[in-house]
């Protein structure tokens, strides 16, 4: 008996995420940590397995090590099938046409042939560096009733950022007549999310068309969309209005991490119907004794000190006199007596000394001309001495 998926998902995974600076240094931008207990990817996997989809490719390539190891065999995501289930897709060495992948749209060509190997109805495609939750079965209801070669989820930005994203032009019913990949004067607000659902046939036949083609970047967004659409293909665009953010910069990922104070309405991560899952390690509760207001604080760990306004990780220690305010301490951080920390990402790792200062209160600190908008970061494994001090908007890289 033939076995075979109606949908399977590509995973893009291996982006060197430079702009957020020392956090992806020496780990892939999907493997950051978020959201005091979460990983970026676990929200595109969870995505998945609510919307009934349990083949996904995940494509690695930058620093992938951290990765691998967290998804491991996918079991907390439900991903763990005997037929299906997660795969990582690292680029490998082949008699002929293998490389480094060149593009969005060559990384998925060189991994055609395990998407054959399901022979799927239709491909979902994804990136591994957004935050947002999405029921990816009712977009592929929609790919079905419009019978489109090509899905393209989207949605309203404002008029002066959408030269930042790839740009749908569509008619009243729907249909892409138009895509313009970062256009100076773009003519409408939808932006593309990066996530595309296609009928297999097609997207097999446009990607070795693409790679057939030796003036191609090998680029979804500047070539191969474009492609489809100059040949006639129907194109359609899904619209999404729930909460999604390109946590590509710091100052985007600390605002993600602040949305889930309760900011922004509709981004709740503990709705029960359909679970954000993640390999978040097992710790009892952590031990409050001092003060935290309007915070999240993960398992483990110990809280004497102050906690305002921030999201902390697993396994931190806050001892009493300390103070962190508009922060995010990512996991396994321990903040010695008497040291404050002020609108700061602190990566994985890393000690505080005593009475140290990291970064400024957040009106002054955003005065500052910086690459991180008035953000100190600090990188993994890094310490600070006692009485140590970051200004506002450095990046620490190495023991201070």
């Amino acid at each position: 008996m033939l076995r075979k998926k109606e949908c399977v998902a590509m995973l893009l995974a291996g982006g060197q995420g430079s702009r957020l600076y020392e956090l992806t240094s020496n780990i892939a931008k999907p493997a950051v940590a978020f959201g005091a207990k979460y990983r970026i990817i676990d929200f595109p996997l969870s995505n998945c397995i609510n919307s009934g989809i349990d083949t996904v490719g995940v494509l690695t390539q930058y620093q992938p090590l951290v990765l691998n190891e967290y998804i491991g065999n996918g079991q907390p995501w439900d991903l763990d099938r005997t037929f299906g289930g997660v795969h990582i897709l690292s680029p490998y060495e082949a008699k002929k046409d293998t490389s480094w992948y060149k593009g969005t749209a060559n990384a998925i060509y060189q991994n055609i042939r395990f998407m054959k190997m399901y022979d799927p109805e239709y491909v979902l495609i994804l990136s591994g560096d957004h935050i947002y939750k999405m029921d990816y079965d009712k977009m592929l209801a929609a790919h079905k009733a419009a019978n489109a070669a090509c899905t393209i989820a989207c949605m309203q930005v404002p008029m002066k950022e959408a030269s930042r994203f790839g740009i749908l032009n569509t008619n009243k019913d729907g249909t892409i007549y138009e895509f313009e990949e970062k256009p100076a004067a773009p003519k409408s607000d939808l932006a593309s999310m990066g996530i595309y659902i296609f009928t297999a046939e097609k997207l097999f036949k446009y990607l070795e068309l693409d790679d057939k083609d030796p003036k191609s970047e090998k680029d979804f967004g500047k070539n191969v969309l474009p492609a489809m659409l100059n040949a006639g293909e129907k194109m359609y665009s899904y619209r999404f209005d729930g909460y999604w953010k390109d946590v590509g910069t710091i100052s985007s990922l600390w605002e993600a991490n602040m949305d889930l104070l309760g900011v922004v309405p509709n981004f709740e991560l503990s709705d029960r119907d359909r679970v954000m899952c993640s390999r978040s390690p097992l710790a009892p509760p952590a031990f409050i004794e001092g003060e935290v207001i309007n915070s999240i604080v993960a398992t483990g760990g110990e809280i004497e000190g102050t906690v305002i306004n921030s999201v902390v990780g697993t396994n931190c220690i806050i001892e009493k006199g300390a103070e962190v305010i508009d922060s995010v301490l990512m996991g396994n951080i321990t903040v010695k007596a008497g040291a404050k920390i002020n609108y700061s990402i602190i990566d994985e790792d890393v000690c505080i000394g005593e009475k140290a200062i990291i970064g400024a209160a957040r009106s002054e600190a955003v005065k500052v001309e910086s690459k991180t908008n008035g953000i100190a970061v600090l990188g993994r494994g890094i310490s600070v001495k006692k009485g140590g001090k970051i200004p506002a908007g450095e990046i620490a890289d190495k023991d201070v």
